[in-house]
Formats: C-alpha cells, structure tokens, sequence
C-alpha cells in the first residue's frame, strides 16, 4: 500500500512543477522597465517637454529569462515619434526582439501670423508662436525666430501654416547685376574694388563679379549688404 501512495505524491508534485516550466519567459515588466530607463537618459537632451510610451512584450513569450538586458536603437532609427528599439540579453546564447516605443516631444513652434505672399521677406510681424507635439510636424520646422527672420518666402503662406524651412529661402546677399564692393585681402595687403555681381548668392556661397575698372571678372564669397570677399 505503501508504493501506491509514494507514486501518488511524486506524480501531484511533478504535475506541479511541470506547468510552471512550460510557461517560463522572459518577464515583460523587466524588458518594459529597462526600455524606460533607456529613453529615459536618451531623451533628456530633447526639447520641451518629453513623454513616452513602450509597446508591450507577450507575457507568455517562449524567450528564456535574461539577467542582464541591453537596449540600443537600431541604425536608421531615432527617438522621436514611432519608433523601435532593440532590446538583447547580454549572455552567451541570447535573444534579441524588437520593442515599439513612441516619443512625444511638446514645444513651441513658428507659424505665419498672417497671410504671406511670395516673395515677402519675413519680419518679426509675421512670426507668431504655437505649442504642441512637434514629433507630428515636419522636418525643418523652425522653433527660433532668428531661423525665419530675414528669409523670404518661396511660396504663399496662409496664417497660421508652420514656419519650415523648405517654405522659406535665404535672402540674397547679392543679386544679379547689383553692384557690389570687392575686397581682396592677403598676408599684409588688402584692396577693394567695385565691380557688378554676375549671379544671385546668399551670404556664404560663391559669387561672380566683374570689376569696373578692368572688366576682369573673379570668384568671391558673398556677403550682406553687398561686399564680395576674395582671400588669398
């Protein structure tokens, strides 16, 4: 009699034990836990303020229980909108998966605070600012005034449109035909000379010029208000 109820405990207790390690998986809340420390740091340098939210992991995952998780952002991605990250177990043998997050940054952001024609060189009157998740605005919309001021707009702009910068274009620091004051400048000697300009160049790009005094034509870098420089 004895034998029977031996084989009775020995079978209820491995019925026991047998369920618990079929379900065994990585713990969720400890992936959810180091993604959060991750975006915690990655985003502290972002503008406004930050909110993000993590995507969860199956509770009943077949990935084997992992002491030591890394999370890194996979190439091409950023942490900004939707998004992944890459979270891996860091032992010999283990797994990696892909966890979807998303990054909520509220900010301040320009708009036109009027009609805008084209053409129209912004001014500080038509600058107005909004609030709101800049992750869902497009790339190169301006947050700074000094970003938008003095440029000129390449196409009709209605109030309250967002600011970018593919809507709006560097003014002109010489234009075809204006005329322009060249100076030359080298170790110990500086010469300046009129001359017209030959292209249109915002400051910093290079600029044509034909001097007036002996119809040579040079290569300078413009600049506002006008003057061409030539370095040697």
């Amino acid at each position: 009699m004895l034998k029977p109820i031996l084989l009775t405990i020995f079978l209820s207790a491995l019925g026991a034990i047998l369920p618990s390690s079929a379900n065994a998986g990585q713990d969720p809340v400890a992936v959810k836990q180091a993604v959060e420390q991750f975006l915690r740091v990655q985003t502290k340098g972002l503008p406004g303020s930050v909110t993000y939210s993590v995507g969860s992991v199956a509770p009943g995952n077949q990935l084997s229980p992992c002491p030591a998780l890394g999370v890194s952002l996979p190439p091409g991605a950023r942490l900004w909108g939707r998004s992944n990250v890459l979270v891996s177990c860091q032992v010999e043998g283990g797994w990696s998966l892909y966890v979807p997050i998303q990054v909520r940054v509220v900010a301040d952001y320009l708009v036109a605070a009027r009609n805008l024609a084209r053409g129209q060189v912004i001014t500080a009157d038509d600058i107005s600012h909004r609030s709101g998740d800049i992750t869902d605005m497009p790339a190169g919309t301006f947050s700074n005034p000094e970003e938008a001021l003095g440029r000129v707009v390449s196409q009709s702009l209605v109030a309250g449109r967002p600011l970018r910068a593919d809507l709006l274009s560097q003014a002109w620091a010489v234009q075809q035909g204006q005329s322009v004051r060249v100076s030359t400048k080298g170790p110990g000697f500086q010469v300046t000379n009129e001359g017209r300009a030959l292209n249109n160049a915002t400051d910093g790009q290079v600029v044509q010029v034909r001097l007036t005094n002996n119809g040579q034509v040079v290569s300078g870098i413009a600049r506002t208000g006008g003057i061409v420089e030539i370095r040697f």
